[in-house]
């Protein structure tokens, strides 16, 4: 019997997570994606299959600033809620991707509620 890889761990989590959390038209899921180097958001209507809005470190203004921080995933926390309230959005449902709600995950989660987003 083989030890899981760190990657197929996170699936597990992520895949486990995945099962409870379901986003709508009403109240899209914020998914959340952190690699090494940036972090992204997207609200995601999953009955429509559907992206409501998007923000990452990889976009023209903010990849300057470094994209691994905590601070940049604030800024992309406070980005996302500005673009969920011009979508017509005021409450999601948090989908944390297989990652611990810690750090920079945790930073991005605090930004969305201080921009006006329930969850």
């Amino acid at each position: 019997m083989s030890v899981p890889t760190r990657a197929a761990r996170r699936d597990r989590r992520r895949y486990r997570v995945r099962k409870k959390v379901m986003g709508t038209a009403e109240r899209p899921r914020l998914s959340v994606f952190r690699s090494n180097r940036h972090i992204s958001a997207q609200l995601i209507d999953d009955e429509a299959s559907n992206t409501l809005a998007a923000a990452s470190t990889r976009e023209s203004g903010l990849a300057a600033a470094g994209g691994g921080n905590i601070a940049a995933a604030g800024e992309i926390g406070r980005l996302i809620a500005e673009r969920a309230r011009a979508a017509g959005t005021t409450t999601v449902t948090f989908d944390r991707g297989g990652n611990r709600y810690h750090g920079r995950v945790a930073a991005l989660a605090d930004a969305a509620r201080e921009g006006g987003l329930e969850f």
